[in-house]
């Protein structure tokens, strides 16, 4: 088989080839098995459909082979260049550092040498957040660690070992081989087509040489027959004939059998005269005139030739086929979106303190009914707890908002799915965050041209409109989204219409409800405006928008909450006091507001908890009560465990 078939040989039947990457076995045999089946019409056959069965080479280092370009090229014209990167992953370690893990590398790429380079690299100062480097490989595979240093940024140096070293290179594809006598560059449907003609000589030129040879045998057998056909006369002619010469010639004479044939006869030995050694003969002159006749068909038809090297590609692919190693991501390079492979279905998407996020199926957690203790949403270590849980569509794009002021985007999808119990990823593989910076508010955005205005609202009650189409295209290092003052925090982040009523809870039971207007837009840099008149000790603890005929759904730290219609929240101007949504006196009891959302009946609500405990319920199954009062119990609380944030399900997804 040909180097673009096996790994590691060296030659392919129509020459000598060089760079000629290898490929996943399976893969070829399926696309020579396609071409067979076309063989007709081969000038219909498009580099496309031949992408589709061989995506692109298959390194047995592994690796990532990233665009599409590169592969397209090599393929439609015997040269391009391909693009592999390392696999590699961040990890958190104690004390704020992390560390990245390399377990596979480009093709032909020499590890002692990439660890030398890094080395290198290093003591020069070209990369500096590298605290130490070692080789962990054992049998179980490669494992190379390079820690860094605390408060680095793990993203940032693991570009530049992309852009320094090996762990990203380029492989030169060049399908040189000799066709016709003469050096040719070769693309992929010809250097298959050429394959498959290369298999066509090789079984005609077979078949004929055993065709011969059966021939050769079966005239052999015919002497051999008329011998035992006149077994007396053939002796008595032996026997009579003064040398073996004579013999040869009176039997070839009176027999009239050829030279082959009489020395045949000659050659016999007295045991095959036995009933079943001549037995024995004819069993073998009938099967050589069927293996004759099948080998003279095979000849006279082409098709059978061309089925018998797909069996040929059939028996191969069983024996040697494998999983594909090295992953491909095309992008839209080659004509092939990634959104279009994944499935656009609901997700809870949820992230801790300490910045740990994962996406599970909306269905994952049942329905119960208000007051149960909830089940098992994530697994957290002891002193981390979830912050964000809230609702997507995987092809939506999530705007991650953080604690400084900035703004990150990440397609949901890209989100690592897991389940129910598992803890989730650090967001520093997801997003390029600093190492103080806190995701505080996540939104899922279907299309940035459906919705007019972004609201942002900050922890000390700022306010600030911006129109979301400037958010639309941000880079991997993130946008500013609101410049803060002081110890101010950035905590929420809302899509609106422009022309909406905007409520916000504190803390301490307040609420203000004011029209979006209030708050002219502003520039993306802008530090916004005040929201309401905080009392002493007082912040924000819920800010949403106002739908008609909605309620307002006020949760508590201790499990408990109401939903209370907001027409009985009257509109106000912006930056007052606001009117009490929660009983003071029950506060020691319900404890502080926690979050505050606008909810529907149709609506379902999860409730998740320091603990990691998540409850699912209808709407409608929370009572609907007077606007200063305590409330009912949503959650029972374990010990020392209390509600941490909610998330509302549209329409009961």
């Amino acid at each position: 088989l040909p180097n673009l078939l096996v790994n590691g040989a060296s030659g392919i039947a129509v020459g000598m080839a060089t760079n000629i990457p290898p490929h996943n076995l399976g893969e070829v045999c399926d696309a020579l098995t396609y071409l067979i089946d076309h063989y007709d019409q081969l000038e219909d056959i498009t580099l496309d459909s031949l992408l589709a069965l061989i995506p692109g080479p298959d390194f047995p280092t592994a690796g990532i082979i990233l665009g599409g370009d590169g592969i397209r090229s090599a393929y439609a014209t015997g040269r391009g260049l391909i693009t592999i990167r390392a696999r590699a992953r961040i990890e958190e370690m104690p004390g704020n550092r992390h560390r990245i893990v390399v377990t596979e590398l480009p093709y032909q790429v020499n590890k002692a040498t990439l660890v030398e380079k890094i080395a290198a690299l290093v003591r020069k100062g070209r990369i500096k957040d590298i605290s130490d480097l070692r080789d962990e490989s054992d049998r179980q595979g490669m494992h190379l660690v390079i820690e860094l240093k605390r408060g680095s940024q793990p993203h940032k140096t693991l570009n530049q070992l992309y852009k320094y070293t090996a762990l990203q290179s380029t492989f030169g594809v060049n399908m040189l081989a000799l066709t016709d006598n003469a050096p040719r560059i070769l693309p992929l449907k010809r250097l298959l087509q050429l394959y498959v003609e290369h298999r066509r000589e090789v079984i005609t030129r077979r078949t004929r040489f055993e065709l011969a040879k059966a021939q050769q045998r079966a005239h052999i057998l015919e002497g051999l027959k008329i011998a035992l056909d006149y077994l007396d006369a053939v002796i008595q002619t032996i026997r009579q004939s003064p040398t073996a010469d004579e013999a040869l010639t009176r039997l070839q004479t009176k027999f009239n059998l050829s030279e082959i044939q009489a020395r045949a006869i000659l050659d016999l030995q007295l045991r095959r005269l036995a009933a079943l050694e001549r037995q024995k003969i004819e069993d073998e002159y009938k099967a050589i005139k069927e293996k004759i006749a099948y080998l003279e068909d095979l000849l006279a038809n082409p098709q059978k030739i061309l089925a018998l090297i797909k069996d040929d590609l059939h028996k191969i692919k069983a024996r040697f086929g494998d999983e594909r190693r090295t992953t491909l991501r095309l992008d839209a390079d080659a004509g092939i979106d990634v959104e279009d492979l994944v499935p656009d279905v609901p997700v809870l998407i949820s992230i801790t303190q300490r910045g740990y996020a994962k996406r599970v199926p909306t269905d994952t957690f049942r329905k119960q009914r208000r007051g149960g203790r909830g089940v098992t949403g994530m697994s957290t270590r002891e002193e981390d707890i979830v912050r964000h849980l809230f609702a997507a569509q995987t092809l939506d794009d999530l705007l991650f908002f953080t604690n400084v002021g900035k703004v990150y985007q990440q397609k949901a999808y890209e989100v690592p799915d897991s389940s129910r119990q598992a803890k989730g990823i650090p967001l520093i593989n997801i997003i390029n965050l600093a190492p103080a910076e806190i995701v505080t508010e996540a939104l899922a955005v279907r299309d940035f041209s459906s919705a007019t205005y972004l609201i942002m609202a900050t922890r000390k009650g700022r306010i600030k409109r911006v129109s979301l189409d400037q958010f639309a295209s941000v880079r991997s290092s993130g946008l500013i989204a609101i410049t803060l003052d002081g110890d101010d925090e950035l905590q929420w982040a809302k899509i609106s219409t422009g022309h909406q009523d905007i409520i916000i809870v504190t803390r301490n039971g307040q609420a203000i409800r004011f029209s979006e207007k209030d708050v002219r837009p502003m520039g993306r840099n802008a530090a916004g405006v005040n929201a309401i008149r905080l009392q002493k000790g007082d912040c924000v603890a819920g800010v949403d928008l106002v739908q008609d005929d909605a309620d307002i759904l006020v949760v508590t730290l201790n499990g408990y909450g109401k939903r209370t219609p907001l027409r009985a929240y009257g509109r106000q101007s912006r930056y007052g006091k606001g009117v009490r949504t929660l009983s003071a006196k029950g506060m020691p009891v319900t404890g502080p507001v926690v979050d505050a959302r606008v909810v529907r009946p149709e609506d379902e609500i999860m409730f998740i908890s320091a603990s990691g405990m998540v409850l699912r319920t209808a709407v409608r199954n929370i009572s609907r009560i007077g606007r200063a009062t305590k409330g009912v119990k949503l959650m029972n609380m374990r010990d020392n465990d209390h509600i941490v944030s909610i998330a509302r399900l549209n329409g009961a997804e």
